[in-house]
């Protein structure tokens, strides 16, 4: 799913998207049904996955959480995350690049089209969620090491 589906996704949910210029250390903000991305942000890839948690956060937050001191904060951020990480990599996407042949995490990170670092992040959340691995229909997704395990009936 790239940018311009996320696009799509969020006319249909009535949220508007702007490309406005913000603080450098600020790559997107949500409030109110807007959500704004750095337009200083040049790949369609990193504000795809900018937007994935920005979406995040219609679907799940509630509130000004810009304070993250504050551990309710913190968690409200982290759900918005998650909800990105899931949309832009679904399990069942992870299997479709194994049964692809896609090797290495720059190569699934292409497939999935996002970046490096947001798939880094998205391991590492299914990890604190599922440990280590997680039986997903006739599969078992590693996370460390990454990989998948087909299971066969004899």
């Amino acid at each position: 799913m790239g940018y311009e589906d996320l696009l799509l996704e969020s006319e249909s949910l009535g949220v508007s998207v702007y490309e406005k210029t913000l603080s450098d250390r600020i790559k997107g903000l949500y409030s109110n049904n807007v959500v704004c991305i750095n337009k200083k942000i040049e790949s369609s890839i990193e504000k795809a996955c900018v937007l994935a948690e920005e979406l995040g956060h219609y679907h799940t937050t509630s509130g000004n959480i810009l304070d993250q001191t504050k551990l309710i904060n913190r968690k409200q951020e982290k759900l918005a995350q998650s909800w990105g990480y899931e949309k832009l990599v679904p399990l069942h996407k992870i299997i479709e690049a194994h049964k692809n042949h896609v090797t290495g995490r720059f190569e699934l990170a292409e497939f999935l089209g996002v970046t490096e670092s947001f798939l880094e992040c998205a391991i590492e959340r299914y990890r604190e969620r599922f440990g280590d691995t997680v039986k997903y229909e006739n599969y078992t997704i590693c996370f460390n090491p990454l990989g998948v395990i087909e299971m066969f009936d004899y």
